[in-house]
């Protein structure tokens, strides 16, 4: 006669997957906070490039290469409609 004992079942926070599972996501959680700190205490002092204005929070640049920009809500046209 074989007795078989059942165990109760562990709580979840014994097992090892709920971890394992939630460890990538704290480790981006991580990743990016450590790229903020990093942003703001090297990066946020650099001066803006040649060609730029910051007005409030959004830097504004200016067309200094020459090239005839078409703006962004025209429709593009392609090298054969152009011609005729």
């Amino acid at each position: 006669m074989s007795s078989t004992t059942k165990q109760a079942p562990r709580p979840w926070w014994r097992e090892p997957w709920p971890w394992i599972l939630m460890a990538g996501p704290f480790l981006t959680l991580i990743g990016c906070a450590i790229t903020i700190v990093i942003a703001i205490k090297y990066f946020s002092d650099e001066p803006i490039v040649a060609g730029a204005q910051k007005r409030g929070l959004v830097i504004e640049y200016e067309n200094n290469r020459g090239i005839d920009e078409k703006p962004l809500d025209t429709p593009a046209q392609s090298p054969q409609q152009e011609g005729s």
